[in-house]
């Protein structure tokens, strides 16, 4: 059945009231309709579903939808039901059904009236449904989220690498449309590969939204502080928060909370009514914040979503534009904030060690990619779109200068010899070493690899060790981006000559390169504060104030307070021995024990400078601990063994140590020397006390250097506890 370009408006203003299309959705609607394969990729908020619901309706026979996410085709669903007069214009088959339910859509389908039946790809593999749908007139098969099909997508599902042979099973001729909102050249391939439709055409919508705002920060101790502040600044609009644990979700949602703020968490592990009660909150505006794990969103079709925070960074890039891709889709407003430390990048890392190695090698690539465009310091919108293979220039594109680094730029350097001395490694060295190996190279440090090619014999090895490893790392990402090398993804990353580079090799005179971030050496004994809110005086006269005292007590300077809670406190103002117990890392007993001189130092110092104090400044910590507080401290009375009392409360001994340093450096005492005793002897104690008695910082880092490998990192993080447990409290 033919239709003309003009019934095409009138269906969808009948349908869906709108006016005209957007986009693309016209000429793939039309191609779709002609019976074509068809293959769209378009940006989350897109309008991708119009895209194959418009035909669907508009055709007899009934079209498949096959989707990985059951609340997405609910949604849909839903959706269609209520543009319809007829129920059965939509269903869902799926094993949540019961017999007679089955029985109805099947009847439904049979009579013609289903026009869009979704559907799970494991459903589509039961012999009974792919009997039936084999006997029924089958408009065309949409694959929905096609990206779960390539093992490089960023949300691989095996059980859509079957596909074609279902879609085999239900009739070979059914025309089909593959649909993502995210998908790098590599994945689009894989696809279209498994798919068996190469020949389809295809329909690629740009992947710039330049409405959306990209910020990162440093990711530090006070991390929920800044989040809380953030938010606050931003009262009353719709903001999703994503952590990458159930447990870092519930506390964030109850800081959030404390602070005033309109906030529920979202996770698998909470039960589907109460899941379902959050989102409609969300949706209906009864609250402003959800804190979720990425189960939350897909689906979601908030319009005026405002701001979307990662409290950790994702695992790829592809991942990250997806979930940000959810702020902002009305064309207004849409921050998208990422708090990043190296030190969650390498926990990522540790996740994935258990699995197959390719899978491992496509993780890490994955990983790596992220930590780039976390470190860059070059447009990110850019490092973004020459992700996902499309060319944009920050000085004339849409939204160029809308991130921080464009706003805030670092000062640039020529880097015309390092680039080419940098290409020239690169083929001189066959094109087989990834980036940092070809780092290696350049500064000269040796690895197996590098050795058995025999390449310390070469001229080039060494040729770059003037400079840094992290500057030919920042280099190698500007140069990527600049499209004068490339990574290979079949070899997971090698890095390959261009022609550009070539030719860039022959004649290019100029190369203007920033440097990256460093967030490496970020974490709490770092500088804690938000970035341009410290008061960098008041830090001085608080470490000044801190030296003293500990003299006074005879102890080292951070058994008084640690850099973060100084820094803290030069960013709060607290006025009060209260309001200093909740500054970050004090707490009430290390307050009362060391506060006095430190609040009469802040309320001379507000008052000499007429400092007006911002009641947000003053972000409320949550009593969340304080079960398991009272459960350490006790059964640290009883003397149980450090095992048990993880076991107990289902925590690893890495997160039970850590919850122990935050209650005693909070000013309470533990008496951990029965469990310290069992560990090391008198000898050894003797000289981590003398140690840490010394030491400038608590830094275990700094200590682990000092000892060279004579003791474990939990060993001495114990006795660093008890340390600061009997000098400090």
């Amino acid at each position: 059945m033919a239709f003309k370009q003009s019934e095409l408006e009138a269906h969808l203003k009948k349908y869906f009231g709108f006016d005209q299309f957007r986009g693309l959705q016209k000429q793939v609607i039309t191609s779709l309709l002609n019976k074509e394969d068809v293959f769209v990729i378009m940006p989350t908020g897109g309008g991708k579903s119009l895209c194959y619901q418009l035909p669907a309706l508009m055709q007899d026979g009934t079209a498949i939808v096959v989707s990985p996410l059951i609340a997405l085709m609910k949604n849909q669903v839903d959706a269609i039901r209520g543009i319809s007069d007829n129920d059965g214009v939509a269903h869902v088959l799926n094993s949540s059904l019961t017999k007679g339910e089955v029985q109805q859509v099947k009847e439904d389908i049979t009579n013609g009236v289903t026009k869009l039946l979704y559907v799970a790809p494991e459903s589509l593999t039961k012999e009974e449904y792919a009997e039936f749908l084999k006997e029924q007139n089958i408009s065309f098969l949409a694959v929905d989220e096609a990206h779960c099909i390539s093992e490089w997508g960023h949300d691989f599902r095996p059980e859509y690498r079957n596909l074609r042979k279902i879609i085999d099973r239900i009739g070979d001729e059914i025309p089909i449309i593959g649909l993502t909102a995210t998908a790098t050249p590599k994945v689009q391939e894989d696809i279209l590969k498994n798919l068996q439709i190469q020949d389809a055409t295809t329909f690629k919508a740009s992947f710039n939204r330049p409405n959306l705002y990209y910020e990162v920060r440093p990711k530090t101790a006070q991390v929920d502080a800044d989040i809380t502040r953030f938010i606050k600044q931003n009262e009353g609009k719709s903001g999703i928060v994503y952590c990458l644990s159930r447990k870092r979700v519930e506390e964030l949602a109850q800081v959030l909370q404390v602070n005033g703020i309109k906030a529920v968490p979202y996770h698998a592990g909470l039960d589907a009514k109460t899941r379902a009660l959050h989102q409609d909150q969300f949706l209906m505006e009864d609250v402003d914040v959800v804190v979720a794990t990425i189960a939350f969103g897909m689906g979601i079709d908030k319009p005026d979503v405002r701001f979307v925070i990662h409290h950790d960074i994702p695992k790829s890039i592809e991942s990250y534009y997806q979930e940000t891709g959810r702020a902002g889709r009305d064309g207004g407003e849409g921050h998208c904030l990422a708090y990043y430390a190296y030190k969650d990048i390498e926990k990522l890392e540790k996740f994935m060690s258990g699995k197959p190695i390719a899978e491992q090698e496509i993780g890490h690539a994955l990983l790596q990619e992220m930590v780039g465009y976390s470190e860059t310091s070059m447009s990110r919108r850019q490092y973004i779109l020459h992700y996902f293979g499309e060319e944009f220039d920050p000085a004339t594109g849409l939204g160029g200068d809308m991130d921080d680094n464009m706003r805030n730029p670092k000062p640039q350097r020529e880097a015309i010899d390092d680039v080419k001395k940098l290409i020239k490694v690169v083929d001189a060295a066959g094109e087989r070493y990834k980036a940092k190996d070809i780092v290696r190279i350049l500064i000269g440090k040796s690895n197996a690899m590098i050795s058995s090619h025999k390449l310390e014999e070469q001229d080039f090895f060494g040729s770059g060790k003037d400079k840094e490893a992290s500057y030919w790392t920042a280099l190698i990402r500007q140069v990527l981006v600049a499209r004068y090398i490339r990574k290979d993804i079949e070899s997971y990353g090698t890095i390959k000559m261009t022609d550009a580079g070539r030719a860039f090799l022959k004649s290019g005179t100029s190369f203007m390169m920033s440097d990256d971030h460093t967030y490496h050496d970020d974490a709490p004994s770092g500088n804690a504060a938000v970035a341009g809110s410290m008061d960098a005086t008041l830090v001085k006269m608080l470490k000044e104030l801190r030296k003293k005292v500990g003299k006074q007590k005879n102890v080292p300077p951070y058994v008084v307070f640690q850099d973060p809670s100084i820094d803290d406190m030069a960013t709060k103002y607290p006025l009060t021995i209260e309001e200093l117990a909740n500054i970050h890392g004090v707490g009430d007993g290390k307050a009362r024990k060391f506060g006095k001189p430190f609040i009469e130092l802040i309320n001379r110092y507000v008052e000499d400078n007429d400092i007006s104090r911002p009641d947000e400044m003053v972000i409320k910590s949550t009593g969340a601990k304080s079960g398991n507080k009272l459960y350490f401290i006790t059964s640290i009375d009883r003397k149980l063994s450090f095992e048990d009392i993880a076991d107990a409360k289902g925590m690893e001994m890495d997160e039970l140590i850590k919850e122990l340093e935050s209650i005693v450096y909070s000013g309470t005492k533990l008496n951990i020397s029965y469990w310290v005793d069992e560990m090391l002897d008198d000898d050894q104690q003797e000289e981590l006390h003398e140690y840490f008695l010394e030491a400038d910082n608590d830094s275990i880092d700094a200590a682990m250097e000092e000892f060279d490998g004579d003791y474990d990192d939990d060993e001495l993080r114990l006795y660093r506890l008890k340390f600061i447990s009997e000098v400090g409290n």
